[in-house]
């Protein structure tokens, strides 16, 4: 049976590296260990003469002629990452160097030399400073006067043999005998780069103040990710070649690209959201190949034409597959409990939103007949997508007997890039009718509770959670996370809201009524709803503030409202808390949308099985 402990049962499988041989593949294993409140990582080498582990470590990497692998174990407690290389016939390591945050690694095509990408911040231990700007980043902190090391590391010799610093580095590769690497520019922080060479101690701008980054090398041509021309964060990205001129790839086909790899016969393959779904195509000379259609893919390696990539779906976590002309599923590590749990499959529909523009929904059917209450998810965003992945609180709500729906109204991403460019200076508009028309069309279909619909959403769906509660009458209960009730505040508190909020919002904030219009919070006395905020202390994308005002002016209105604020967790908590913390919010999730769809009072002591301590 589902139960709120049931996401501790699954394996999920992240990172996968494959050798440069194509030989050997590795990928880490996660269990989440809720006694220890803990996630307990161990890189699995799927290899010719069986399977092999290291326990305790992440990201692998193998060298270039497939003898070694390096990986990272972390000690929390000393909050420092411990590198090490792994001999693949002896299977015995060596420590190499520690660092505070290690954010890269790259093999030289000698398999001796490293590069290491290295953050160092500031570090006082009364304080912290920055001279630019976001003074915080979402999952990172604050930035304090953060800079970055690339160091050059002989794994033979044991020594560093040379290191050099740059603000703002993105990623870093060796191509060749160079070192390459992506550079954010502070004018457009999140659209705009350089892209800078590094040889012999030299330093030379390859690509300056343009808006690609660096997706891969082969050592010969490099692989850019970004788009022509771009000027908004929401605009779809493509991939590109470099060869002293830039070529496209795939921007003809007009879907967003998530990533994109080259291999060393110039095969270039890439991750495309396509109408719920994650594709993997793979292009040679100008064709196009589509190697994955169905489900989501969410990590891929290549070596000369085949391909090691991880999947998921509506009903299935994560496995490995390996393509090499056809593909064969080489991992079924969550089968047994899945066989047990029965998750339920997707109901695809599209229907006419009120413009006639073509929308696409998706829904689950309860576990129990008859007329059941419905669940309307809202994903984040607002460039987010929902399709084919696996989704554990919907599949836990449906177990408990609610129609869970998901709908991909404008500005989500899949679509083409006119469609996600919709809800530039309109969020709230056009999107929140495509959801209002979604919900009528279901409750076409099904044996839809009329009197019982909730509502919730994270970030954007957060957000879209706040609004609708404010424009609406017919949500019988709602649970905001991690949403925006503010607009200007949120412009200049986030981490990204100098940039994406004027994007979607709109230009001059401090004039634009839209700041004001299309913020819940001065929609506050419209609210009927009771309302749970679920909002993480550390979250630095849509900080606290944004829960907190609106919660505070409903309180202050005597309206329903409860908060739970997380003392530890970034943006991302609902899936990257630590277990503990993920648990009682899936208590608490279930136990709101129970007692206030039935008309029973929420007590929090209830949601945690427990009583208050004296």
């Amino acid at each position: 049976m589902w139960s709120e402990e049931s996401f501790a049962k699954f394996s999920y499988l992240k990172d996968v590296n494959m050798s440069k041989n194509g030989k050997n593949i590795a990928y880490v294993l996660q269990k989440v260990n809720i006694k220890e409140n803990k996630y307990e990582n161990t890189i699995v080498i799927e290899s010719p003469e069986g399977r092999k582990y290291i326990e305790d470590a992440s990201m692998p990497r193998f060298s270039p002629d497939g003898k070694k692998i390096l990986y990272l174990k972390t000690d929390e407690t000393r909050k420092k990452s411990d590198l090490y290389v792994m001999d693949l016939k002896s299977m015995t390591s060596k420590r190499l160097v520690e660092a505070k945050s290690i954010k890269g690694l790259d093999w030289h095509r000698d398999s001796r030399k490293i590069l290491i990408l290295i953050s160092k911040k500031l570090e006082d231990e009364d304080l912290y400073y920055d001279d630019q700007v976001p003074a915080w980043f979402n999952g990172e902190g604050f930035r304090d006067g953060e800079k970055f090391i690339i160091e050059i590391y002989d794994t033979e010799g044991e020594v560093s043999i040379e290191e050099f610093e740059d603000e703002r580095v993105e990623n870093a590769f060796w191509h060749g005998d160079s070192i390459i690497y992506s550079r954010r520019r502070t004018e457009k922080l999140f659209v705009n780069y350089d892209i800078v060479k590094r040889k012999n101690g030299k330093r030379n701008t390859m690509l300056e103040n343009v808006p690609f980054w660096i997706a891969d090398t082969n050592g010969d041509k490099i692989l850019l990710l970004g788009k022509r021309g771009k000027k908004y964060m929401t605009e779809h990205n493509y991939l590109y070649v470099y060869d002293g001129e830039i070529e496209e790839v795939n921007e003809k086909y007009g879907l967003d690209t998530m990533n994109g790899k080259i291999d060393s016969e110039g095969n270039i393959y890439a991750l495309v959201m396509n109408r719920g779904y994650v594709i993997l195509e793979k292009y040679t000379k100008g064709k196009r190949k589509i190697i994955s259609k169905e489900g989501y893919v969410y990590s891929f390696s290549v070596y000369r034409g085949r391909v090691a990539f991880l999947k998921m779906s509506d009903v299935e976590l994560g496995e490995l597959y390996v393509y090499d002309g056809k593909t064969n599923k080489v991992t079924n590590y969550n089968k047994e409990i899945l066989k047990k749990l029965k998750p339920r499959k997707y109901t695809h529909f599209s229907y006419r939103s009120f413009d006639g523009k073509e929308i696409d929904a998706w829904y689950i059917k309860p576990a129990r007949r008859g007329k059941r209450p419905l669940l309307v998810f809202v994903h984040g965003g607002p460039k987010g997508m929902y399709g084919l992945y696996f989704h554990y609180t919907a599949q836990l709500m449906a177990s408990r007997g609610y129609y869970v729906l998901f709908v991909n109204p404008r500005g989500s991403d899949g679509y083409s890039e006119d469609f996600a460019m919709e809800v530039i200076g309109a969020t709230g508009l056009g999107d929140f009718k495509d959801i209002m028309r979604g919900i009528e069309e279901l409750k076409k279909r099904e044996n839809i509770d009329e009197k019982r619909i909730g509502i919730t959403g994270i970030s954007y769906g957060g957000y879209m959670t706040n609004w609708a509660i404010s424009q609406s009458d017919i949500f019988k209960a709602a649970i905001s996370e991690q949403g925006i009730s503010y607009w200007l505040s949120s412009y200049a508190f986030s981490d990204v809201g100098l940039w994406y909020d004027k994007e979607i919002i709109g230009e001059n904030p401090l004039e634009n009524e839209n700041y004001r219009k299309l913020s819940p919070l001065f929609h506050v006395d419209h609210v009927k709803t009771p309302v749970l905020f679920i909002h993480s202390l550390e979250d630095y994308r849509c900080p606290l503030d944004q829960s907190l005002m609106f919660y505070n002016l409903l309180k202050e209105r005597k309206k329903e409202a409860y908060i739970v604020i997380f003392k530890e967790g970034e943006h991302g908590h609902s899936i990257r808390g630590k277990p503990r913390a993920r648990l009682k919010r899936y208590r608490i999730f279930v136990d709101f949308f129970e007692k206030k769809m039935n008309d029973k009072e929420f007590k929090i002591e209830e949601a945690l099985g427990g009583k208050r301590n004296e």
